[in-house]
């Protein structure tokens, strides 16, 4: 860490830092976008795995969390504070991070910070008359301000660059998602294969697609704002909202981040217990995106195939946790219910048939003319983009990246376990739907190693009654169905969170539809969004 120090402040001398779960850099506005061009050119920290957005009262900022694939996945932080508060802008680093696009533009939403040169400065979640920035301390909520409103949206193809001037006031550049003449069809948001409420604008060229505009928000819930109002056991039961194929293992991943900040340590039992619900609930979404894969490209009986074993482990699940999507297992400090007397039993039977599943699902659709036509060399990701654009999960390892975060940053008992992770350089829809079939396959063999050896004792530590994080932040991450999510905590030292933000996968996903899907036919549109398995509610935090 001292030899990262010592880099750092070559690059820039008047940083300082403070020490935390990750090396936090303070970073002056003005130095910000040459800092970060040399935290990556220079330092290797290619990934920025998150943006967030945050508002100290008296100051405001972001705080950026960036990956080393070079380093050893090495993860820093940089806080870089706005120099008014009236008016609050920090340079954007688009032309660094491509993921940074939508994330700065939900900054911009959610706290008004303008982010000087990003090439469109437009709201993400709220409508274009919303008052006010709703993650702003000072918000002024009176639903007079913004009442429901029935009547539809225009829409807005007005968008805006802000400049900095040299005399430091922000100028702002309007600008067009499309030009009058473009031919532009709606996708959704009301269509069954956006997976959700889901819209898509795309330019035509006859029927190649020009260029895809992103218009999301429609199921918005405002999870991180009502988080501040919350305890943090509350706070626990959003994460199987967002996105419920993921829900396992988001819920994990908010766990740990506030036992790190506690301290406390998990009971071994609850350790494996937790690897295994995950793994279950991998399976769980990929056969859920194997059958919406094919009935998205109209195969009617590979969607019943996948379904009928994906009730299986809806089943395990119903056991154990008493429900099916919406689990709420896993607690502060452990699980809250032991396993059902059925669970070993059940497990090893999914186990057991699986592999000849497997073989039916690849022979009525994988090896099909009609699937591989639809899939094969459509939604060409290169590795290079999956980086830029931060796309982990089964859609970055169908790129041949190699970005498994247990893997790369084991938790629970991954790092007990021998499981290969799948990677495939195909950099198409075939190679990310494979990539999932292939990790069902893994996901057995973890299984298969931790059912016969789940270890006697607690399944829940000692936790205070009322949970209370001591001032500070910090950041976690796991290996979600849909790739690396990850969540923020910034505390005060109170029993409310100061501000908590939701990294999802879904929301890095979305954002390569443009550059996915231009030059490909309308058609394909479909089998991309398809491919990459996104999921709404997930976006629409």
């Amino acid at each position: 860490m001292s030899d990262l120090k010592e880099k750092i402040l070559k690059i820039y001398p008047a940083a300082t830092f403070e020490e935390g779960d990750t090396l936090l850099v303070n970073v002056a506005e003005k130095y910000w976008l040459d800092v970060a061009g040399a935290l990556k050119n220079d330092l290797g920290f290619d990934v920025l795995s998150a943006l967030v957005g945050m508002d100290w009262k008296e100051t405001m900022g972001v705080v950026y969390y960036l990956t080393s694939t070079s380093r050893n996945w090495e993860v820093i932080s940089v806080k870089v504070v706005t120099e008014s508060r009236e008016n609050p802008y920090i340079h954007s680093v688009v032309s660094l991070w491509k993921v940074a696009n939508f994330q700065e533009r939900e900054a911009y939403d959610m706290f008004g910070i303008k982010f000087i040169g990003h090439p469109d400065m437009r709201r993400f979640f709220l409508r274009n008359d919303w008052v006010g920035h709703p993650l702003r301390k000072d918000y002024d909520a009176n639903p007079d301000l913004n009442p429901i409103r029935m009547d539809d949206e225009v829409n807005e193809d007005d968008t805006r660059t802000f400049t900095l001037g040299e005399n430091g006031n922000v100028k702002e550049t309007p600008g067009k998602v499309f030009e009058e003449d473009e031919y532009v069809v709606n996708i959704g948001p009301q269509h069954p294969s956006t997976h959700g409420v889901m819209r898509f604008r795309a330019s035509l060229d006859g029927e190649t697609v020009k260029k895809v505009d992103v218009v999301s928000g429609y199921i918005h819930r405002g999870i991180e704002k009502l988080s501040e109002g919350l305890t943090y056991p509350q706070i626990l039961h959003f994460t199987d909202r967002m996105d419920y194929m993921s829900a396992h293992q988001n819920r994990h991943c908010l766990c740990m981040c506030i036992e790190k900040a506690l301290g406390i340590e998990v009971p071994r039992r609850a350790q494996v217990i937790r690897t295994m619900m995950d793994e279950l609930m991998r399976i769980s979404s990929h056969l859920l995106s194997f059958g919406c894969t094919a009935m998205d490209l109209g195969a009617t009986t590979a969607f019943f195939y996948g379904f009928r074993e994906r009730e299986m482990v809806l089943d395990i699940f119903e056991k154990t946790c008493g429900a099916r999507m919406s689990m709420n297992y896993n607690v502060i400090g452990g699980v809250i219910a032991d396993l059902h007397p059925d669970f070993q039993k059940d497990v090893k039977e999914l186990i057991r048939i699986m592999p000849e599943r497997l073989k039916e699902y690849h022979t009525v659709f994988s090896g099909n003319v009609i699937a591989k036509n639809r899939l094969v060399g459509v939604g060409h990701l290169s590795k290079e983009d999956a980086v830029n654009y931060a796309i982990t999960g089964p859609s970055g390892r169908g790129s041949n990246w190699s970005c498994d975060c247990r893997k790369k940053h084991p938790y629970a008992v991954y790092d007990e376990v021998e499981f290969d992770e799948v990677l495939l350089d195909g950099c198409d829809s075939y190679s990310r739907y494979m990539v999932r079939m292939k990790e069902i396959e893994q996901s057995c063999r973890i299984l298969e190693q931790l059912v016969d050896n789940i270890p006697e004792g607690d399944i829940r530590a000692q936790v205070p009654k009322i949970i209370k994080l001591p001032a500070g932040r910090w950041y976690q991450q796991v290996e979600a169905s849909r790739g690396t999510f990850g969540v923020y905590i910034e505390s005060t030292g109170e029993k409310n969170p100061f501000r908590v933000h939701f990294q999802s996968p879904c929301f890095n996903l979305v954002g390569v539809m443009d550059l996915t899907c231009s030059g490909y036919m309308i058609a394909d549109l479909i089998t991309i969004g398809a491919a990459l398995d996104f999921v709404i509610p997930d976006i629409d935090r």
